[in-house]
């Protein structure tokens, strides 16, 4: 069958790059084109739009960048015309891939939803769309299947959050990360993970940058984003001795001892590799402005609203100073909320499932297209 998937974000390139493959041992003749990034273009198939090209976040970046985002949408359905796909499948990105399953569900394609949009935290009214536009939804966090259920009577299949399996994987790999960076094995390192686009990078990396000249019994080490060049990070470093790794998140987590962290999935990643965190977030004043007053959720990282209470320290916008960072990494490193995190940790692993998102997704959807 063919399949025509998209994914805006880097997050999505990695689930759907692992969701193709697991297409693949359902549907042998499986072909793929797909807007993403390297990891899906390692699995095979045709890249349409690298997700770099994609990526806008905040309500006065989108709105600055409209017409190069609708001009995204209108080549996007020419494309879908012209490949003609047995199913449409959409990873997260729900503000340019809900536009195009609406205009999809009227030209008869399959549409095919993994990784539900975050209606539970804002604009619950998508749910409208969502129950006429979509033919499945599989959903990756565990509160979000009774939400659907109970509150919107629209049934969605809860597959297990796709992070456990990576992450899983990950740590069985062979640990040589100190050894290939030359690193003092005495000295516990701190990773530093600043985002994943430069416009949120900009806001986070010159406090983040701040704080290593206090901590001088700690390696800092920067995850640099993909695709961005380790001389564009130059410019915050202001003479640190701070070591940058690309494409090496992973293994930087396996041997960390804590992490000051960006809001967004790599919250969900630190925990999972049991490294004590706290959780960062600044954005322009308009954005935040906007989103004060239209999200309502209780908090903002993943780990607390899957545990569903404070296990991690939300540091943001204005609280988002070099002194709040350094009082919370003391905690983290020194005191007995080191201990408390990691056993909150184990527990939201278990809420998590025991993994196979992928294969239980795929195989769900193979299933569904077959009957038709």
């Amino acid at each position: 069958m063919k399949y025509y998937i998209i994914a805006g974000e880097a997050s999505g390139d990695l689930h759907a790059s692992n969701l193709m493959k697991a297409l693949l041992l359902e549907d042998s003749e499986a072909e793929f084109r797909f807007w993403g990034g390297d990891k899906m273009q390692a699995v095979g198939g045709t890249l349409v739009k690298h997700y770099k090209e994609l990526a806008f976040m905040g309500f006065w970046e989108v709105f600055i960048n409209l017409f190069t985002i609708l001009k995204n949408i209108s080549f996007c359905k020419k494309d879908i015309l012209n490949f003609n796909p047995d199913a449409i499948i959409y990873v997260d990105y729900p503000g340019f891939n809900l536009r195009i399953a609406a205009w999809a569900k009227k030209q008869g394609f399959k549409n095919l939803y993994y990784i539900s949009p975050q209606i539970w935290a804002w604009k619950e009214n998508r749910i409208s769309k969502i129950k006429r536009d979509l033919d499945a939804l599989y959903v990756i966090l565990p509160f979000e299947e009774p939400y659907y259920k109970d509150k919107h009577n629209f049934k969605v299949q809860f597959v297990g959050n796709p992070l456990v399996d990576v992450v899983q994987e990950s740590l069985k790999e062979n640990n040589t990360f100190r050894a290939d960076h030359k690193l003092d094995v005495n000295k516990p390192i701190v990773a530093l993970l600043p985002g994943s686009r430069k416009q949120e990078i900009i806001k986070m990396m010159p406090t983040f940058i701040d704080v290593i000249e206090r901590f001088p019994q700690y390696k800092f080490i920067i995850a640099a984003a993909p695709g961005i060049d380790f001389e564009w990070y130059q410019q915050f470093l202001k003479g640190q001795q701070v070591l940058l790794v690309q494409n090496q998140t992973y293994p930087l987590l396996k041997n960390s001892f804590a992490a000051i962290v960006t809001s967004g999935t790599a919250t969900l990643e630190t925990a999972l590799f049991r490294v004590p965190q706290m959780v960062c977030y600044r954005s322009s004043f308009l954005s935040y402005q906007i989103a004060k007053r239209i999200i309502t959720l209780p908090f903002i990282s993943l780990v607390n609203l899957i545990m569903d209470k404070a296990v991690v320290s939300e540091i943001l916008q204005n609280e988002f100073t070099v002194d709040r960072i350094a009082e919370e990494l003391k905690l983290i490193t020194e005191s007995e909320k080191r201990n408390q995190l990691l056993t909150a940790y184990e527990q939201l692993h278990s809420k998590l499932s025991a993994g196979g998102a992928s294969t239980k997704t795929a195989v769900a959807m193979v299933e569904l297209l077959r009957k038709k």
